[in-house]
Parts: C-alpha cells; sequence; structure tokens
C-alpha cells in the first residue's frame, strides 16, 4: 500500500504576513507557527489574488482568478433571497476533487461562499458557524453541523478546533483525509478577546506596525471607519491576542495529529486569505479598507508555511511568487491528481519540486498579478502598477524605493515606457485567463456580492 498522503489546510482569516513571528515580527507570540516555519518550508513571497475573503477562498479552492470562477467580493448573507446563486457551480472545487479520488473531506470552521449553513459539495463533514462575519467573543453560537442546527457556548478558535480533533479521531486511518480548517478569530471587531493573551500586548510598543503616513491615494472605508483611533493600540492588543490563540490551536491540531500516529503521514498547510493592515498606512482593513479600493502590500502578502515531515526539505525560505492558484496545483500534484480542466484554463503552476526537491525550477514567474473588481495590479521585484478600469485613478509605485508605497509615478515622464510594459503584461494575462461573462470589469453588470461593492458607489 503506498503511503497516505493526508492533507490539512489551516486558513486563518484578516491574517497579514507581517503578523508571524517566524517572517520577521519579534513583537507577536507564535511559537507553533514559528516551529512549523523552522521545520518546514515558509514562502516569503506568497500572495492572494484577491485581497477580500470570498473570492480569495475560491481561488485556493478552484485554482483560478476571480475573472474566471466570478466571484469577486464578500458575499453577505443580507443579499435578498431572489438573488442568491451558486457561486460555484459551475467549477470543480479541491475538495470535490480529493473526495471524487477517495478522500475523506470535512470543513470546520468559515466557508463563505454561499449558502453557508449547508453541506457544500466535496465535504462529507461539515462544521460552519453561522452568519457571514462571526465574532470571536465568548458566549453562545450557532452552528451548522452537517446542516442541523446547534448552539454552543465558547470561543469559536476553539469550538473550530475541537471539531477538526474530533474529525481526526474519526477518521478511518487506511484512507487519506482532506481537513480544511479555517479559522475567523483575527477578523474585525478586534475587541473581546481573552484577556489573558490581550494582556500580554498592552504594553507592547507596537514597533512592528510602522507608524505610517495616511494613504495618499483614497479614503478610508468600511472597517478602516470602525477603529477609534484614539483606542488603536488596544485594538492592536486585541488582534495580536487573536493571531496568538490561533497559533494556540494550530498547536493542538498538531498534537492530535501526534496522538493519532498521523503526523508522518500528514502534510500541514499554514495560509491566510489575505492580508490586512493594522494602522499600516493608516488603514484598518484589506483591500475594501480604502475607496477606491487598494492593492497596498499588507493586503495582498499573506503567511504559507509547508510542514510534512521527512516528506519535505525542511528549514527553507523561499523567495518565489506564490499564490493561492499555485498552491491549489501544487496539493492536486502531491495528491497525484490530474487537474480537472486542462493546465491551460489554470494561472498558477505546482510548485512541489520546490518543497521537496524532486527537480529545480528555474523559469519561475518573476510578476504577480492581482485583481478586485475592476482593479488590477501587477507587481514586479520592484515596482507594482494598479490600473482602475476605464478612467482610473491609476498608480506607479517603486516598491523597491519607495515601500512604503507614498509617491505616485503614474504621470511621471520617464516612467512611461515601464507603465506601457507593465499594462501590456496585464493586458495579457487576462485576455488568456478570464471569462469574458465573469470578468470583473463588468462591474455593475455583475451578479451582487454585498450592499457596499465599491464598482457601485
Amino acid at each position: 500500500m503506498a503511503p497516505l498522503k493526508n492533507i490539512i489546510i489551516i486558513m486563518n482569516e484578516d491574517h497579514g504576513q507581517w503578523a508571524l513571528g517566524s517572517y520577521g515580527n519579534q513583537e507577536i507570540n507564535t511559537p507553533t507557527l514559528d516551529y512549523l516555519a523552522e521545520t518546514g518550508v515558509q514562502m516569503n513571497n506568497a500572495f492572494t489574488p484577491i485581497p477580500v475573503c470570498s473570492p480569495s477562498r475560491a481561488c485556493l479552492l478552484t485554482g483560478r482568478y476571480p475573472s474566471q470562477h466570478g466571484v469577486h467580493d464578500y458575499i453577505s448573507s443580507s443579499i435578498p433571497v431572489s438573488q442568491e446563486r451558486e457561486w460555484l457551480k459551475d467549477e470543480v472545487t479541491l475538495s470535490e476533487l480529493l473526495m471524487d479520488s477517495g478522500y475523506q473531506t470535512g470543513l470546520c470552521g468559515k466557508w463563505h461562499l454561499g449558502n453557508d449553513d449547508h453541506p457544500q459539495a466535496g465535504f462529507e463533514y461539515w462544521f460552519t458557524h453561522s452568519g457571514t462575519y462571526p465574532i470571536e467573543h465568548g458566549g453562545v453560537h450557532k452552528y451548522s453541523d452537517n446542516g442541523s442546527y446547534k448552539t454552543i457556548s465558547g470561543y469559536k478558535t476553539q469550538i473550530i478546533t475541537d471539531h477538526a480533533i474530533s474529525f481526526l479521531r474519526n477518521v478511518d486511518q487506511q484512507e487519506p483525509f482532506f481537513l480544511f480548517i479555517s479559522y475567523t478569530s483575527s477578523h474585525s471587531p478586534w475587541n473581546n478577546h481573552p484577556d489573558r493573551l490581550v494582556s500580554q500586548y498592552r504594553d507592547c510598543p507596537f514597533n512592528s506596525i510602522p507608524d505610517d503616513v495616511s494613504y495618499p491615494f483614497g479614503k478610508q472605508n468600511l472597517e478602516s471607519l470602525s477603529v477609534d483611533r484614539n483606542q488603536q493600540r488596544e485594538a492592536q492588543a486585541q488582534y495580536y491576542a487573536s493571531v496568538t490563540q490561533i497559533d494556540e490551536a494550530v498547536g493542538r491540531v498538531i498534537d492530535e495529529l501526534e496522538a493519532q500516529n498521523l503526523r508522518e503521514s500528514t502534510l500541514l498547510i499554514f495560509t491566510s486569505d489575505h492580508g490586512l493592515n493594522c494602522g499600516h498606512h493608516g488603514i484598518w482593513g484589506k483591500g475594501n479598507g480604502t475607496y477606491p479600493l487598494n492593492m497596498v502590500e499588507e493586503s495582498i502578502r499573506i503567511p504559507l508555511i509547508f510542514n510534512h515531515p521527512d516528506n519535505l526539505i525542511g528549514s527553507q525560505q523561499r523567495n518565489e511568487f506564490v499564490d493561492h492558484c499555485d498552491t491549489f496545483n501544487t496539493i492536486v500534484e502531491y495528491a497525484g491528481l490530474e487537474l480537472p480542466l486542462s493546465q491551460d484554463k489554470y494561472p498558477g503552476k505546482s510548485y512541489l519540486a520546490l518543497l521537496d526537491g524532486s527537480e529545480p525550477i528555474t523559469d519561475w514567474r518573476n510578476l504577480q498579478f492581482g485583481e478586485y473588481g475592476n482593479l488590477r495590479m501587477v507587481r514586479t521585484l520592484s515596482h507594482k502598477l494598479n490600473l482602475r478600469y476605464p478612467d482610473g485613478p491609476c498608480e506607479l509605485i517603486n516598491i523597491k524605493n519607495d515601500p512604503r508605497e507614498t509617491i505616485n509615478l503614474y504621470d511621471d515622464p520617464s516612467s512611461q515606457e515601464l507603465i506601457k510594459d507593465l499594462s501590456n503584461h496585464i493586458d495579457f494575462f487576462f485576455a488568456k485567463y478570464e471569462d469574458p461573462n465573469k470578468s470583473g470589469l463588468l462591474r455593475d453588470k455583475l451578479p451582487l456580492h454585498n450592499n457596499t461593492e465599491a464598482w457601485r458607489q
């Protein structure tokens, strides 16, 4: 019998890459995740294709960009029943692909891709919290357990972990499993986290958060309007505590794997749907924390750590540009499966060979693309171009010389050749991959996701 290739993806909500010890933050307490990075593979240039929750999750689960799968913004539970839809009905998801190949599959935590309370295709076990934006507060909350509603008291992070552990204790160890654990602790509102964790950060100087001037290319929006700047340090302490709580939960999962003798047969992946600003650039939130929407580094950079004892080359830090679509392809290859569509339908590429050393990869891309509605981005090692179709405003940022993204070079005469070249890269990428019927450039013609879509304002 071939060795089992179990897979656990742990996806945190709103977790900026900067908010982990292994990525250089010396103020935040994340010993478990730091351990996974130190003994595994950490991707230093990991990005989300879109800096908002629902579509970024769809990118990981389908391996395709928003202008392919058609999810372009967060999906609100307040959408009228007449406008509800099956957002991924035309896609083959990672969970479906794995289940069809014999994997036992389960989801514990956040779904946020429509019909959250009901088990979705590709998942045999389904435990979700009811409601679009769950709050971490201790108390009584409503959950969907395989479609049956129940109320449970406690902190959501611990409850989600309890059910993930229950899944692990009930798997048939003769068959592979796929478990998607989706935490929400670090999502707003940033308050009411366990005081035993918050208290350790109340005297923190937060030198890990730059004391920035306000973002000069937009006004504050949505979550960024919810934080009292006179109480910002408390909100930062709450956010750091939420990440530490996730770290504790990941430790519980690892301990259970070891107790069940599953550690050596299980690939652990830790990542986030997108990044977050906690006062960076004067912003609280992600891509929709400003209007117009933003692509600042803190919004688009995500943590991404792989750990699998004796199967991956440990103690690696990789600098290649990767995103959720690449991770989809990598997991498919790791499981020994074929892509459900032809490779030219997938903008990502497997980087498994970087993780296990099976062969060198010498032709990896040096461009990272992103989109959010009618905003499209390309990032190189030194520059970032943001184009807002059809009328702007647009930005060209020299990331290397201006890491805090304060100077717009878009109208600089000496930058016009570079802008033309980068614009051509954006045009070529989306011409190759986008579905014209699901393109973010359709704007008001897109299905309604929520009542705050920037392109309808």
